[in-house]
Formats: C-alpha cells, structure tokens, sequence
C-alpha cells in the first residue's frame, strides 16, 4: 500500500496557495535575464557603512561559532542609546520573524486583528497562519486611517492592531501626536503593533518618543532599510519586558547570526553614515517628485526611501509596470483596490533614477501610460 502525505492542520489547510512576495530573481529565472534597475524593493541603493563592512570581515574569523543568543553587545548599545532597559529588547532575522513571534503569542482561532487593507502583506500571512480573523480598513487619501482602524478595534473587541508608520507600501505618515491619540483610544486589552521599518526616513520630530509605559505598544525597528543590511536579515522589536520575555520562551534564539549582529553594532555606531543615506534618500525623492509633476502623475508625500506614483488607473498601473518590465526595470504596485493605481519605486543611486526617469519619458513619449 503506497504511503500517504500526513494530514496538514485544518488552519494551513484552509490558507490561500499563494505567497506574500515573489522574489524578483524568480523571475529573472523565468524571463533568462537579470533586471537592470532593480527599484521594487526598497532595498538601499547607497550601499552599508565602512564600518560594518569591517566588522563582517573581522567576524568572518569566528563564523564557525554560534551567535550570542542574546545579542547582548547590540542590545547594551540600543538600549544605551534609547534610555532604556536591555529587558525592552528582542532581536530577530528581520521584522518578518518579530511578527511570526508576535503572532505566535498573541493570536489564536476566535481571535481577531485589525490593519489597514493593502498593508505589509507578510504580517496578514503569518496571522493567518495562526488562525486569527483579519478585519481591514480602506486607507483614505493614502493613508492609514487611524479613526477607522481605531473604531474597527472597538467594535470587534480585536486582540492586536497593525500599522506601519511610516507606511509600506504607500510611504506615508502620520506625526506622533496622531499615533498617540490612536492608541489611548483602542481597547485595553489590544496589542498594538506599530512598525517602525522606515522610520529612519520620517521627518524630525515626527516619530513617537522611544520610552512609553503602554504595555499593549510593540515597536518594531530594521537594520534592512536605512542601514542597508537587508541581506544579513536583523531587527529589533521594543516591548514590555514581560511581552519580551515570552517571545523568549520559544524564540529561535540562534536566529541572528554572527555577521548580522556584528555589522549591525558598526552601522549603528556610524552617526555619520545614516545622516548621509538619510540625506541621498531625500535627493532622490525630490527628482521623482519633479519626475510625477512632469508626467503628470501625482505623487504621495514620502517619509520613506520609496516614492508611490499614480498612474490613474489600476489597468494604467498595469501597463506601465509591463512597460517597465520589458525594459528589464523591476518595480511593483501595491495590490489593495484603493492603492493599485500606483506604482512603487525605490530610490535608487543618481544613475539608476536617471535611467528609470529616461525609460518613464520614452512610455510616455509611446503613449504607453493608459488614459
């Protein structure tokens, strides 16, 4: 009698057949040739600090240890710098593995979790995964609408709310002030994930204060964007020292490797490297901002190291990233009906949005932005 594939649970059973991102070198596979502006991931184009290139050679001498376990070199200089204690601290290989942990947590059958629709698509997965039932707010004007997502909390009695702020994938942001606001009004017993991925990119001033003494608040920060360790996989997530010390329960505690943590300390010791990427982020911006009114393609304000252009139209959306495909340019445009008008393009180095301005002007000139 032929053996059988064991029975799944009925959770992963029920779940879609598809996954949150398609790596763009999937496709390269597919069409036999790599993309010559590689702009659909808001990976940095301004490369890592001297300093971390450093450290992950000197730390190529020891690769064959384990990791500390406890990142505690990385967690003193963090905590040190944000005033407050190591015990508020959780590493993880990126801010996709801190929400795998927090929905592991916190989330169950019967329980409910609110977010915007369209946002960070891995955060709706892994909840899923864990039975939980989404409920999703429209963004209104490209924005996260607190005022619904707060009143969709109350009145389903959620057990944990989502927002990116500044947000993925439409770069907006809402200023301390809002966030606070929006948190004092959900309900007591509610999680509150605040993902902070871009935050690096806000506006001074805007970002909530570091030290709260909400419980509920889990902040979830990345050495992928600004830092440009996207490929070492570490970030952080700031929490009550008791929500840290259960994700420490069952947390893959070798999860950070040895080069991640090391290049991460010298990247955030470098001052002066972050201000400079900051600093080419915000150049670069401007030119798409000048690039949208020339083409008429209006663009949302960005705290973040991508700019979101409307191409009018979801269908006009679709034919430009085809465009822009056949020209091996590789961006993408959120999925959510309210926000599939837009395309999403990283902010490359000076050349690469020089040539992605020149490959936008040569559609244009075809008549390949549909009316």
């Amino acid at each position: 009698m032929p053996h059988r594939i064991p029975p799944f649970t009925a959770i992963v059973s029920a779940l879609p057949e598809n996954v949150p991102f398609r790596p763009p070198e999937a496709t390269e596979r597919l069409r036999g040739r790599v993309f010559r502006l590689r702009l659909g991931l808001n990976e940095s184009a301004f490369g890592i600090s001297p300093h971390a290139r450093s450290a992950i050679h000197a730390a190529l001498e020891r690769v064959s240890c384990y990791a500390d376990a406890e990142c505690h070199d990385l967690r003193a200089e963090i905590s040190g710098a944000m005033g407050i204690n190591p015990e508020y601290l959780v590493f993880g290989n990126g801010i996709d593995n801190l929400l795998d942990l927090l929905t592991r947590a916190f989330l169950e059958p019967g329980r409910t979790v609110v977010l915007s629709r369209g946002a960070y698509p891995t955060f709706p997965f892994h909840a899923e995964a864990h039975g939980a039932s989404l409920v999703c707010v429209p963004y209104s004007n490209g924005r996260n609408d607190l005022e619904a997502l707060a009143d969709a909390a109350r009145r389903t009695g959620a057990h944990m709310v989502y927002v990116a702020n500044p947000d993925n994938p439409t770069g907006t942001w809402q200023n301390a002030g809002a966030i606070q606001s929006f948190i004092d009004s959900l309900p007591d017993e509610c999680l509150i994930v605040l993902d902070e991925a871009y935050v690096e990119f806000a506006p001074p001033g805007e970002a909530l204060p570091t030290l709260t003494s909400d419980p509920r608040l889990v902040r979830l920060r990345t050495f992928s964007k600004a830092h440009g360790l996207a490929g070492l996989r570490i970030g952080y997530a700031v929490a009550h020292p008791a929500i840290i010390a259960a994700l420490d329960k069952f947390r893959n505690h070798f999860a950070v490797n040895r080069l991640a943590q090391c290049a991460a300390l010298a990247s955030f010791r470098d001052a002066q490297f972050l201000t400079d990427v900051v600093r080419q982020v915000n150049d670069g911006k401007r030119d798409y901002y000048a690039l949208a009114d020339e083409l008429n393609m209006p663009a949302l304000p960005s705290a973040t190291n991508f700019v979101s252009l409307d191409a009018g139209s979801p269908d006009a959306a679709h034919a430009l990233l085809a465009k822009l495909l056949e020209r091996d340019i590789f961006v993408r445009s959120p999925g959510a009906p309210e926000l599939n008008q837009y395309i999403r393009v990283t902010v490359g180095t000076q050349e690469e949005r020089n040539l992605f301005r020149d490959a936008m002007r040569e559609i244009a000139a075809e008549g390949g932005r549909a009316q």
